[in-house]
């Protein structure tokens, strides 16, 4: 405690493990952070100059991609300073700022593609009313609630977490996620409850949503003919990839407070489990969608670099 500011230092103890590695791993983790704000903003540059890309599937792609560039910039920062720092400290203000906007963004990719998985259950089990359905204000209004409802949410939790007093100020950690809930003296049910009600808002009712329309899509497409299937295969493989990998990422930090791992083994997984995750759903929408690829092909094709 610092009794002239009266600030609260929290000390991350998930850098031990480096040792000798310390350079080579910050210069592996600056590298993907470059790639990765790079890459992302190159496909949101490319859907925003194309007209062509300025449908409701490809504007929920800027929006989760956007919010990948936004959770690296939350994370890698702080990150590659405390690598080469000797002693990694951050106070608990700041610590509980990057937990909201780390998980009031990941949160907020879930709403996302549930969207999607909307947006691509009306093109292909409604084709004829698509238009009339996915409207501007349609697109806008479900942005809006996929930003604005998860912060409110976690601000809850954050602000009940803000007012509970501390017994430990030692966090095995790399960076502050729900591991700092160990700091707490004691536990409340009350934070509890409502972190519960808010998983349950953004992120198990979005993927039985999404399991629901997928669902309903392979109905469909099952019953129609080839083009429809092919279609179908097109737009959802992107989706249900970054799905799967995303919903075992927060798998992964949910289980991570439940499991009494060593510190060795808790550091690797962490380190393995968020470095290359942020240049993920670029790559995986700038190769796998073609009307995105096309335009990036372009972008990168020799004949526009002379």
């Amino acid at each position: 405690m610092d009794h002239e500011f009266n600030v609260t230092y929290i000390t991350l103890y998930g850098y031990a493990e480096m040792g000798i590695y310390r350079y080579l791993i910050f210069l592996d983790l600056f590298a993907v952070y470059i790639l990765a704000i790079s890459f992302n903003a190159i496909i949101v540059y490319l859907i925003w100059i194309h007209r062509n890309l300025h449908e409701p599937m490809f504007i929920f792609i800027a929006a989760l991609l956007l919010n990948s560039a936004i959770t690296s910039t939350t994370v890698y920062p702080k990150l590659l300073i405390d690598i080469l720092s000797e002693k990694q400290i951050i106070s608990y203000s700041a610590c509980l700022l990057q937990c909201f906007l780390y998980y009031s963004v990941s949160a907020s990719d879930f709403l996302l593609l549930a969207a999607m998985a909307y947006d691509r259950y009306v093109s292909i089990c409604k084709p004829l009313q698509y238009t009339t359905i996915m409207t501007k204000n349609t697109v806008s209004i479900i942005l809006a609630i996929a930003w604005l409802l998860p912060a409110c949410e976690i601000a809850v939790s954050t602000i009940m977490s803000s007012n509970m007093k501390l017994c430990n100020l030692n966090l095995k950690a790399i960076f502050c996620n729900n591991t700092y809930y160990a700091l707490f003296c004691v536990t409340s049910s009350a934070r509890s409850f409502v972190d519960m009600f808010t998983l349950f808002n953004v992120a198990v009712l979005p993927i039985l949503f999404i399991l629901f329309t997928y669902t309903r899509i392979l109905i469909i497409s099952y019953r129609s003919n080839r083009n429809v299937r092919k279609k179908a295969a097109q737009t959802c493989t992107p989706h249900l990839i970054i799905l799967i990998s995303f919903s075992s990422l927060c798998l992964y930090d949910v289980l991570i407070v439940q499991l009494d791992m060593g510190s060795d083994l808790h550091f690797i997984m962490t380190l393995q489990a968020f470095l290359y995750y942020p240049l993920f759903n670029p790559v995986v929408y700038g190769l796998k969608v073609k009307e995105i690829f096309k335009h990036l092909k372009k972008l990168l094709s020799p004949s526009k670099m002379i």
